[in-house]
C-alpha cells in the first residue's frame, strides 16, 4: 500500500475553507459572529479608529471566530467518540463553550473600549435634541407597542398574543424599554454606559426567545425594531 499523498499548498487552504464553511452552514452562533464582525468593521470605518484600535477590533474578532471554529471541532470530536452520555464529554463541550464565552466577553470590552468616546459623544447630540418627556409618554408609547404587535399577529394569523408569531412581543417591549431609558437620561454622566447595558439587557431578553424556540430570528428582530421605532417616534411627536 502506497503512502498517502501529501496535500498540496491549494488543497490545504481548499480545505481551511471548506471547515470555515462548514461551520458557517451548521452552526447558528458562527453565523452572528460573523454578521457582527462584519457590522463592527463598517463601525470602525464610519467612525474613523485609529491603527491601533483597529488593530486591537481585529484581534478580538479574531479570537471570538477561532474560539467559536474549535468549539465546534471538539464538540464534533466528543460526537465521534462517544454515543452515549458521558460526564467527561459534556464537561469537554461545556469547557469548549466557557472559551466562546470568554473570548465573546473580550471583544464586547475592547469594541466598547474603542467606541464608546465617539458614540457617546454623536448619540448625545442627538438625544440632547430630545426633552425628557413625563413618564405617561412611556406609558403610551409601551401600549401603543403593545396595540401594534397583537394587531400585527392578528392580521398574520400567527401566534397567540403572549407567545409566538410575528412580532416577538417581548423583543418589542424590551427595546422599547431601552429607548425609553436612553431618552430619559439626558444630563446623566453615565448616559453612555446606563444605556448600553438596558441595551444587553434587552439583546438577552430577544436570544432567550430564540433560543426557546417561541420566535424566529427574523421575529425578534421585527419586534426590537417596532419597540425602539414607536418609543422614540412618540417622544419625537411630543416635542
Amino acid at each position: 500500500m502506497s503512502p498517502r499523498r501529501a496535500p498540496s499548498i491549494v488543497e490545504s487552504f481548499n480545505y481551511a475553507f471548506e471547515g470555515i464553511i462548514h461551520v458557517l452552514r451548521t452552526q447558528r452562533n458562527m453565523r452572528i459572529h460573523f454578521v457582527v464582525a462584519a457590522l463592527v468593521l463598517v463601525a470602525a470605518i464610519v467612525s474613523g479608529v485609529d491603527r491601533l484600535e483597529l488593530i486591537a477590533l481585529l484581534l478580538a474578532i479574531a479570537f471570538v471566530l477561532i474560539a467559536e471554529m474549535l468549539n465546534t471541532a471538539v464538540e464534533a470530536a466528543v460526537d465521534v467518540a462517544t454515543t452515549s452520555f458521558d460526564p467527561m464529554a459534556k464537561l469537554a463541550k461545556d469547557i469548549a463553550a466557557g472559551a466562546v464565552l470568554i473570548a465573546t466577553a473580550v471583544a464586547v470590552a475592547v469594541g466598547y473600549l474603542v467606541f464608546s468616546g465617539q458614540v457617546a459623544d454623536r448619540s448625545s447630540r442627538l438625544l440632547d435634541q430630545l426633552s425628557n418627556a413625563p413618564a405617561e409618554l412611556t406609558l403610551i408609547a409601551l401600549l401603543l407597542t403593545t396595540i401594534i404587535v397583537i394587531g400585527t399577529k392578528a392580521l398574520t394569523g400567527r401566534g397567540t398574543p403572549l407567545r409566538g408569531g410575528l412580532p416577538s412581543g417581548h423583543a418589542a417591549i424590551a427595546f422599547a424599554a431601552w429607548m425609553a431609558v436612553t431618552l430619559f437620561l439626558e444630563g446623566v454622566d453615565r448616559r453612555f454606559l446606563i444605556s448600553s447595558l438596558t441595551f444587553i439587557m434587552a439583546l438577552l431578553v430577544a436570544q432567550t426567545r430564540i433560543e426557546a424556540g417561541v420566535h424566529s430570528s427574523a421575529e425578534v428582530l421585527y419586534g426590537g425594531l417596532l419597540g425602539a421605532l414607536v418609543m422614540l417616534a412618540v417622544f419625537q411627536v411630543a416635542q
